[in-house]
């Protein structure tokens, strides 16, 4: 694999992981003691305004605020400018979900995740990750009324890859950004690689998995190239490119984390 491809790792948004263990778990599938490291890895993570706290707790205190709702209560959301779906309307969560772009829809709860910054006395800096909890209506539309399923989602991700690759490389994208185009080489072949918890099936498997390292590429691409080796006019072109691919990537990780679970 290319060195960008390899750059480009399964680590997938904290909103995709949230609501991928957070079902399993609601399923009955793995045990409420091993989701809060799922969730968070090698970071320490921190959930404010949980219903039933007056400060800010560890993630695992506040998952129990989950415990009554079923898998299906649970959805992911990638709102971008022009495509709130998912969103339960206007207000605070809605708008703060838009410049996340993730966020986790539950019934009555959003959350959000804030990556901050710190600086310790020594002068050494270090993150942590902040979800933010914002009541919602328990009416609120199910976050997957608008979404297409997996193999919807699969379909269109695999033609916008296609299309997108064909017109980086009548840009010559190759000649200011090398990097990208060996990656997107690499997400063309077969992936069995998998990333979700128990329950998902094989389909949501390689869905996601192909979407999760995608959505590491296209953050690569939305950089300036190196030295300023592309102008204004060449980074349009690039942007036109890559937003038919960027919607479907963002649609093919919200059907793979909301797909059915099976016991």
């Amino acid at each position: 694999m290319s060195p960008a491809a390899s750059a480009a790792t399964l680590a997938a948004r904290r909103s995709s992981r949230f609501v991928a263990w957070v079902r399993a778990w609601r399923a009955g599938l793995v045990p409420y003691d091993e989701i809060a490291d799922e969730i968070a890895g090698d970071e320490e993570h921190l959930v404010a305004d949980a219903p039933g706290t007056w400060t800010d707790v560890p993630l695992r205190q506040a998952l129990t605020s989950f415990s009554k709702l079923s898998p299906d209560e649970i959805r992911l959301v990638l709102p971008a400018p022009g495509d709130p779906r998912g969103l339960p309307g206007p207000g605070p969560f809605a708008g703060a979900a838009l410049v996340a772009e993730e966020a986790v829809v539950a019934r009555g709860l959003g959350l959000i995740p804030e990556v901050r910054t710190h600086t310790s006395g020594s002068g050494m800096t270090f993150e942590t990750v902040l979800w933010r909890v914002y009541p919602l209506p328990d009416n609120a539309p199910a976050a997957s009324a608008t979404h297409p399923g997996t193999a919807e989602a699969e379909a269109e991700l695999s033609v916008a890859l296609a299309e997108t690759t064909a017109a980086l490389t009548r840009l010559d994208v190759a000649q200011w950004r090398p990097e990208l185009a060996g990656a997107l080489a690499e997400l063309r072949r077969p992936n069995g690689g998998t990333d979700l918890p128990p329950g998902f099936d094989p389909r949501a498997r390689r869905l996601f998995a192909r979407a999760s390292v995608l959505d590491q590429v296209l953050a690569l691409a939305g950089h300036a190239a190196p030295g300023g080796a592309i102008n204004g006019y060449e980074a349009q072109q690039r942007d036109a490119a890559l937003r038919p691919l960027t919607t479907a990537c963002r649609r093919a990780l919200v059907a793979a984390c909301n797909a059915p679970l099976a016991a």
